[in-house]
């Protein structure tokens, strides 16, 4: 009942972030991303049409996690499923949305793959509370935690699993969500380069 919710937010972490993270690096790579220096396209404008599909993608991945969760594994779940929903929605959006910037970052999809990996797996894991309780880390451990958006969509989906949780009870986590999903934007925009060197 603790881990299939968990195991629900690794991989809705993991697979979209290193996709979206491919969409853009596969461009530079193989020279097409010239098309787009090319057009009056902004950078706002390229980067949500390569996140819009895999946000979809990432839903209908929810969707059978969750089926699978109650059916194979049999979870019980007690909470509110708006909730549930609303909340893996701003999840994967934040989750493509660090896919895009760490495409912004690299030039291959070797390096985009590898950076996303480390970059996704590792927090998540050690400092999500996944395994243990953010309020038992310390430092910089501490702020990674109470940054990252697995560690808010955990208390979401664990919450409505587990304890039969609602948005009231609950709307505290899908702020540092709301919050995350601008700044990403936002940095993936400001150093993907419009211009070929």
């Amino acid at each position: 009942p603790a881990m299939v919710p968990a195991v629900i937010a690794l991989l809705l972490l993991m697979l979209p972030a290193m996709l979206t993270a491919l969409a853009v690096v596969r461009e530079k790579e193989l020279g097409s991303i010239l098309n787009v220096y090319t057009t009056p396209v902004t950078k706002l404008e390229f980067l949500l049409g390569k996140q819009l599909p895999y946000i979809g993608l990432s839903m209908f991945n929810f969707v059978l996690m969750f089926v699978l969760a109650i059916t194979l594994f049999q979870v019980p779940f007690k909470g509110s499923l708006l909730t549930l929903v609303a909340g893996a929605l701003l999840y994967v959006t934040a989750t493509t949305g660090l896919g895009l910037l760490m495409s912004a970052l690299t030039n291959s999809q070797v390096a985009a793959l590898a950076g996303t990996a480390i970059g996704t797996l590792l927090p998540a894991i050690q400092f999500s509370g996944m395994l243990d309780p953010v309020s038992s880390l310390e430092g910089g451990g501490a702020w990674v935690g109470a940054a990252y958006p697995t560690t808010h969509f955990l208390t979401i989906s664990r919450g409505t699993f587990a304890k039969a949780l609602d948005f009231a009870d609950l709307g505290g986590a899908f702020v540092p969500l709301l919050i995350a999903v601008p700044v990403l934007t936002l940095l993936s925009m400001l150093l993907l380069r419009k211009q070929g060197r």
